[in-house]
C-alpha cells in the first residue's frame, strides 16, 4: 500500500528522542512543524501528538507552546527525580498505549523516533492492516525499525528542513556542506527509487 491522499494519518513524536538526537549529532534543535508536514504528506491529519517532559522549572513551557502553534498537541508527563538523582522521563508506554487506542481511526501510524523499542508496536499496528511509517536522524535510527516499517524517512538527508538553528561548527565551507548534503540527498532518492 503506497501513500495516498484519503489516507488518514495520525503522528507519534518521541519528543526527547528527537530532541537528543539532534542536539547530540548536529547541536541545533529540531523543526517539528515541517516533520508533520512532510509525515501527512497532502494526506488527511487525525492526530499529531509530541510527548513532552516537564520539569519543575518549566523552563520548556515556550517549547510547548511553539509545538501547540504548529497545530501539534502535547501530551505531558513530569520529570521524576529520585533521591539517588537519577531522572526518569519515559512516554514509550504512553504513546503506544495512544497508537493502540486509535488504530480504528486511521489507516496510517508515523512514528517520528528512531527508538528500537517500538518494533512490537510496528509489528501490531501492521497486523491490525495499518501502514507504519517512521521518520526519524539516520545516525540515531534502529536498523532493526528500519528493518520492520513500511516507509522510512532520514531526516538527516534534509537537515535544512528539519533542523533549526546554526549549523554545527565544522572545518568545511558553507558550499562543500551544501554539495555534501546534496550528495547525500541524491544517494538517498536513488537506494530509494524502487519503493
Amino acid at each position: 500500500m503506497f501513500k495516498h491522499k484519503d489516507q488518514r494519518v495520525a503522528v507519534f513524536i518521541d519528543t526527547q528522542n528527537m530532541y537528543y538526537s539532534a542536539r547530540y549529532l548536529f547541536s541545533r534543535k529540531v523543526n517539528f512543524k515541517n516533520i508533520v508536514e512532510d509525515a501527512v504528506a497532502g494526506r488527511k491529519l487525525v492526530r499529531a501528538q509530541a510527548y513532552v517532559v516537564s520539569t519543575k522549572g518549566a523552563e520548556e513551557r515556550p517549547f510547548f507552546e511553539a509545538l501547540q502553534k504548529s497545530g501539534i498537541e502535547t501530551r505531558e508527563k513530569n520529570l521524576i527525580e529520585y533521591s539517588s538523582g537519577h531522572k526518569k522521563a519515559d512516554w514509550d508506554v504512553g504513546l503506544t498505549i495512544d497508537v493502540v487506542g486509535m488504530l480504528d481511526m486511521i489507516d496510517v501510524v508515523v512514528l517520528v523516533s528512531g527508538d528500537g523499542d517500538y518494533i512490537p508496536l510496528v509489528e501490531y499496528a501492521q497486523s491490525r492492516g495499518r501502514r507504519v511509517e517512521v521518520m526519524a536522524f539516520g545516525e540515531t535510527t534502529s536498523s532493526n525499525l528500519i528493518d520492520f516499517v513500511d516507509d522510512y524517512t532520514n531526516l538527516s538527508a534534509n537537515k535544512r528542513r528539519f533542523l533549526i538553528g546554526p549549523a554545527k561548527k565544522s572545518n568545511k565551507s558553507e558550499k562543500e556542506e551544501d554539495l555534501e548534503e546534496l550528495s547525500e540527498s541524491k544517494e538517498d532518492m536513488f537506494m530509494n527509487s524502487d519503493d
